[in-house]
């Protein structure tokens, strides 16, 4: 069973929050923002870990660090939307590392990817080998990212 947040406390919520913000907090910094013990802090991180509400304890490095990108916003829509054919697309996509985000929507579109690429000539292999053989694929629209104006991975936690 999937934890929730009436699975969580204020205390709790309040760690998550702090620890969006930056993950390499002491447990004596974390618990001094809460109020807490470092122990108590620790036992909390702990439990938070274990439970998934935290998912991964992670750095974001900048995108300039791997050279010039191409982000690119895919909207897939299948053919048919069957059970083996939808687990079968999920599984190919999480396997492919150009894949850094994939979504199942509702819409004209059965599936939002984000697809991150060094060059348009990559990005063009790659719909070769994801997208053309693939026969349950209707179509494919990719929107190419100018500019990026906001990107976060922070979940806003109403903790007030």
């Amino acid at each position: 069973m999937a934890i929730t947040r009436a699975d969580l406390d204020r205390l709790d919520m309040k760690l998550l929050m702090l620890l969006q913000e930056n993950n390499l907090q002491t447990s004596e910094e974390l618990a001094e923002r809460v109020g807490l013990s470092p122990t108590s802090c620790l036992r909390r991180l702990r439990r938070l870990r274990e439970n998934g509400a935290i998912m991964s304890d992670v750095s974001i490095i900048s995108p300039s660090v791997a050279g010039k990108r191409v982000t690119s916003i895919v909207l897939v829509a299948l053919e048919q939307e069957q059970l083996d054919l939808l687990h079968t697309f999920k599984n190919r996509m999480s396997a492919y590392p150009e894949v850094t985000q994939c979504y199942y929507v509702t819409g004209s579109a059965d599936f939002i990817l984000v697809v991150n690429t060094g060059s348009m000539e990559e990005y063009g292999a790659f719909t070769e080998r994801a997208f053309f053989p693939d026969k349950n694929i209707k179509s494919f629209n990719t929107y190419v990212s100018m500019q990026t104006v906001k990107f976060t991975t922070r979940i806003n936690l109403d903790v007030s």
